[in-house]
């Protein structure tokens, strides 16, 4: 969220995921319940034994959340910062979470396989979350027996993962070719390079906000490095076509760009009742207009805070209670309307 890296005009975030299971136990789907907290257990051990050595490593400490001890809420929240998927945040015997106080790491134990290692960096970093990422699963490896075929390589829950287990995603805004009905060409064209695209909250989620997440569908018959670049040329092409936009939209129809810039700002400055819905498609906008200089005080990290404050868990976090739909609206606006009058001091 911080609005630093590559390309972090258009580019909020990159990502790296490695899936990886142990040898010897069944994959979570099929988990008993002692099973399943033997898994924890082991990759706990396996994180306190790397944390001992903490001066050798590069990368950090890292701590252990056990989800049972976590409430709903909680867990929707972590979801909402993208540190874990929708799935891990269901009730289920075993489940854990792996991160570091600045959350670019984050390991969900027992999701789908026993361990998915994902790496975080705001902008357009894959090399970096590739570095963070295969650094620590290098270090896992030492510690755990994952599973592994000489002719397939890593075996993997869904067959679709199998191979390196590399998912590798860069998470968009694309306002300007939403306005220029251009959004449907480009992420056709994204399709047909055997990438996919889904929406702000991965699968089966829409693009909420002009922001959508492409990531490679091939797993086997590429080596890490090949995902990797490819991912990163083809959103580099992406972000191109919205520079254009952008571009085009300044030149051509300044005036109704500004119009709507501050109609969304005024909105979110002065309302006082939100719905999740329409704070994240007034955030596109304003974040837009941020990002092209329109409002002083207002920088990318700041605008995509608002990403964050607009969602329901995080906004009944701050209330420390659940919240029913009204009040939620009402303390969504507040929390909004605040940090506006911040960011303009």
């Amino acid at each position: 969220m911080d609005g630093s890296g590559d390309l972090a005009d258009v580019v909020i975030s990159s990502r790296v995921r490695l899936a990886r299971n142990l040898t010897d136990v069944p994959f979570p789907h099929l988990l008993e319940e002692g099973q399943a907290r033997e898994v924890l257990g082991r990759v706990s051990g396996a994180v306190r034994d790397i944390n001992t050595k903490v001066a050798e490593s590069p990368f950090g400490e890292l701590y252990v959340i056990d989800l049972q001890d976590a409430s709903m809420l909680d867990r929707q929240v972590l979801v909402e910062k993208h540190l874990m998927s929708p799935q891990h945040a269901q009730p289920g015997f075993g489940r854990g979470l792996v991160t570091r106080p600045d959350e670019k790491v984050a390991i969900m134990v027992n999701e789908e396989d026993h361990v998915r290692l994902q790496c975080l960096y705001s902008g357009l970093e894959m090399d970096e979350a590739w570095i963070t990422a295969g650094g620590i699963d290098d270090l896992l490896d030492e510690r755990l027996d994952f599973a592994y075929d000489d002719r397939s390589g890593f075996l993997t829950a869904c067959p679709t993962n199998v191979g390196t287990g590399l998912r590798g995603s860069v998470m968009v805004h694309l306002p300007a070719l939403a306005m220029g009905d251009e959004v449907s060409r480009v992420l056709s064209a994204v399709n047909k390079m055997g990438l996919v695209v889904r929406g702000l909250f991965g699968e089966g989620t829409e693009g909420q906000g002009n922001v959508f997440q492409i990531s490679n569908q091939i797993t086997l018959g590429q080596t890490e490095k090949e995902i990797i670049e490819n991912l990163s040329l083809v959103a580099k092409q992406v972000v191109a076509e919205e520079k254009k936009f952008r571009e085009m939209l300044q030149r051509s129809q300044r005036s109704e760009l500004e119009d709507r810039v501050f109609r969304a700002w005024g909105i979110l400055s002065n309302a006082r009742s939100m719905s999740s819905q329409e704070a994240v498609r007034l955030w596109s906008d304003v974040r837009l207009g941020a990002e092209l200089g329109m409002m002083p005080g207002l920088n990318g990290k700041k605008a995509n805070q608002i990403l964050v404050m607009a969602q329901p868990s995080f906004v009944q976090r701050t209330s420390g209670k659940p919240l029913p739909p009204e009040e939620r609206d009402t303390r969504r606006a507040e929390l909004i309307r605040q940090h506006l009058l911040y960011s303009k001091a």
